[in-house]
C-alpha cells in the first residue's frame, strides 16, 4: 500500500504538516512546576456536581501553582448537544466561583490556544489524522452499521471482547488503494480507524491519584474520525491536551478503561503524556431496593438524585461557599482538620494536594452538607450574608428581595441576633431557608406557626400580655427586662425556676418557659426563636406593641 497516496486520497485538502500546527501552539511560558489544567464538558445541558468536583481540582492545581486553568467544550457528539448548554455551564461555574483563565466563553473564545470548541478544530485533527495514515497507523473503514451490529452479536455469542480487531478488522484493514478509491467514488461513508498492534502485552500508567495502573495494551482498531470528519473523544483528547499543553488530565474513574487507547495514541504521535488524575465516583448511602433494612452505597443518579444537578444547589440557595467547603472535605482527607485549625481563613487558602485524595467513592452526605452550611454561614459577617442572600433572592424570590431592599438596616440587625455570645447561633442553612426563618422580622411575611394554647389557656394568655405591655419599657436593658418578666411570672403563679416546676408541677400553672414561649410565639410566630430581648429591639417598639396587643 502506498500510504502517502492513501493519505492524499482521504485528505486532499489538508496541506499543513504536524510541525506547522505545533508552531501555532508553542510551549507555554510559565513558572517551573506550574500546572495547566482544564475541564472538558459535553454541552448536554446537564451540569452536575461531578463537573464542579473536577473543576475545583483543576482550578486549585493551576492557580496554586501559578499555572493556567481553561474551559474546553467537547462537542464532538452533536446528537447530544443542547442549545444554550454552553452558556448554562459557564453561568453555573461562575455562580459557584470557578473562574477560567482562558477557553470558551458565552461570546466566543478567550486565549491563544483555541478554538476551544472541538467541532471548530476539525482542520487540526485532520492534519494529524493524515499523518497517521501516511505512517500506516490508520485506515478508512467502510463497515456499515448492520455489519458492525452483526459483529457485536457474534462476539457476544462467542463470549469474545467487543470491538473491531483481528479477523473482524481484516475486511477493511487491507483494502487496496483502488478498492478504497472505488468505495469513496461510490459514495460509501467511512470512518478512520487506528491500526492497533495485536501483540499482547501489559502497559503501566502512572495516575497521580491512584499510583501505578497495570492494564492490557489496546488491541482494538478504535475510531479516530467519524464519518462526518469530527473526531471521537479519544483522538480529540490526545490532540487537544497536547496542543493546549495540559500538564494534568482530571476526569472521572469511568475513563480508566480508555487509558490504553490514549496511551497508544500519545506514543504513536511521539508526544509526552500528561499526568492522569482519575477521580472517585460520587456516591450516596441509600436503602436497598431488595432489603429495606439494608443500606447500600451507590453512584449518584441523574434520574433518582436531584442533588447531582448543580441547578439543585442554585435553586435551593445553597451558598457557593458551602458547596466549596463541602467538596473540599471530599477532595482532601485533611481539610476538616485544617478548617478547625484555621476557622477564619478562606477556603482558598487551603493547600490542596492531589496526594490527599481518596480513590474510594466520594460520599455525598446531604446531612453533612447542612451542618457545614450552618458553620460556613455562621462565620460570615452580617453584610456578607445580606449581600449573598439578596443576590439569590433577586433571582429566585423577587418578593423577598424587595423586603431586603426595603428594610436593609433591620435585616442587618436581625442577622446579628444571637451572634455575640460564646456559642453564636447558627440558624441559616440556605438562602431559601433563610426566607422562611427570617420571615417574622417583616410584617409582610409574619405569620403565627406554633400554637399559643399549648403554653397556657386563653384567659391566662390575655392576662399575661396585658401585664407585660403595662410594664414594658423599650429602653430596658436585658437584665431589667428579664427582671420584669420574672416578676410577672411569679405574680401569675408560674415557676420562675423551671426545675421547681419540674420537681412539683402541681404547685404551679406552668414555668417561666411557658411565659417566654408565649412571648416568642406572639413576636415571632414560633416557640423556638432567638433571644426575645434582641428580637424586640430589631423589630422596634411600634411593631412589638402592635403584635403583643393582639393577644392582650
Amino acid at each position: 500500500m502506498d500510504y502517502n497516496a492513501l493519505a492524499q486520497l482521504l485528505f486532499p485538502d489538508v496541506t499543513q504538516q504536524p510541525e506547522d500546527i505545533e508552531a501555532q501552539f508553542p510551549q507555554r511560558q510559565l513558572p517551573e512546576g506550574a500546572c495547566v489544567t482544564r475541564i472538558g464538558p459535553s454541552p448536554t445541558g446537564f451540569v452536575h456536581l461531578g463537573n464542579l468536583y473536577n473543576a475545583i481540582i483543576g482550578e486549585r492545581l493551576a492557580h496554586q501553582s501559578g499555572g493556567v486553568f481553561y474551559l474546553r467544550i467537547e462537542d464532538t457528539d452533536n446528537k447530544r448537544e443542547v442549545e444554550g448548554a454552553v452558556e448554562t455551564l459557564i453561568n453555573a461555574m461562575d455562580y459557584f466561583g470557578v473562574h477560567f483563565d482562558e477557553g470558551a466563553t458565552a461570546d466566543g473564545d478567550k486565549g491563544a490556544y483555541g478554538p476551544y470548541r472541538q467541532r471548530q478544530r476539525a482542520g487540526i485533527y485532520h492534519v494529524f489524522a493524515k499523518h497517521l495514515v501516511e505512517r500506516g497507523l490508520a485506515y478508512p473503514c467502510f463497515l456499515t452499521e448492520e455489519e458492525i451490529q452483526a459483529i457485536r452479536e457474534k462476539q457476544m455469542a462467542n463470549k469474545e471482547d467487543p470491538g473491531i480487531y483481528g479477523v473482524y478488522a481484516q475486511k477493511n484493514r487491507w483494502l487496496t488503494l483502488d478498492e478504497v478509491k472505488a468505495n469513496i467514488d461510490a459514495g460509501k461513508p467511512w470512518v478512520l480507524r487506528y491500526k492497533a498492534d495485536m501483540e499482547p502485552r501489559k502497559i503501566f500508567v502512572h495516575d497521580d491519584i491512584r499510583g501505578c495502573i497495570e492494564m492490557p495494551r489496546n488491541f482494538v482498531d478504535f475510531v479516530l474520525l467519524k464519518s462526518d470528519g469530527i473526531p471521537t473523544y479519544h483522538f480529540a483528547h490526545v490532540v487537544d491536551d497536547h496542543l493546549m499543553r495540559s500538564t494534568h488530565v482530571i476526569r472521572g474513574e469511568e475513563w480508566i478503561s480508555s487509558l490504553p487507547m490514549h496511551v497508544e495514541l500519545f506514543d504513536a504521535l511521539g508526544w509526552e503524556q500528561p499526568k492522569y488524575c482519575h477521580t472517585a465516583t460520587l456516591m450516596k448511602i441509600d436503602v436497598s431496593e431488595d432489603d429495606p433494612e439494608k443500606q447500600i452505597k451507590r453512584k449518584l443518579s441523574k434520574r433518582k438524585d436531584p442533588e447531582l444537578a448543580l441547578a439543585y444547589y442554585q435553586k435551593e440557595g445553597i451558598s457557593r461557599d458551602v458547596v466549596w467547603e463541602f467538596l473540599l472535605t471530599l477532595l482532601n482527607s485533611n481539610y476538616e482538620e485544617w478548617r478547625i485549625a484555621n476557622p477564619e481563613a478562606s477556603y482558598m487558602d487551603f493547600p490542596y494536594s492531589i496526594e490527599k485524595m481518596s480513590i474510594s467513592g466520594a460520599l455525598v452526605d446531604m446531612d453533612k452538607l447542612r451542618d457545614i452550611a450552618k458553620d460556613t454561614i455562621g462565620r460570615m459577617d452580617a453584610q456578607t450574608v445580606y449581600d449573598n442572600w439578596l443576590s439569590w433572592c433577586s433571582e429566585y424570590n423577587e418578593e423577598f428581595a424587595a423586603l431586603l431592599k426595603k428594610y436593609p438596616e433591620r435585616t442587618l440587625a436581625a442577622l446579628n441576633v444571637g451572634k455575640s455570645g460564646k456559642k453564636p447561633r447558627k440558624d441559616i442553612e440556605t438562602w431559601k431557608q433563610a426566607c422562611d426563618f427570617m420571615s417574622f422580622y417583616y410584617d409582610e411575611t409574619f405569620k403565627p406557626e406554633d400554637d399559643m394554647d399549648s403554653q397556657a389557656d386563653k384567659e391566662t394568655q390575655k392576662k399575661f400580655f396585658a401585664k407585660y405591655l403595662a410594664t414594658y419599657d423599650h429602653a430596658d436593658d436585658s437584665a431589667a427586662w428579664f427582671d420584669k418578666v420574672k416578676a410577672i411570672t411569679d405574680e401569675m403563679g408560674f415557676a420562675v425556676k423551671p426545675k421547681d416546676y419540674k420537681k412539683e408541677p402541681e404547685k404551679f400553672k406552668g414555668s417561666i418557659v411557658h411565659i417566654t414561649n408565649m412571648l416568642r410565639i406572639a413576636l415571632t410566630g414560633r416557640a423556638n426563636a432567638p433571644d426575645i430581648h434582641e428580637v424586640s429591639h430589631v423589630l422596634g417598639e411600634d411593631i412589638v406593641r402592635a403584635r403583643l396587643s393582639k393577644w392582650a
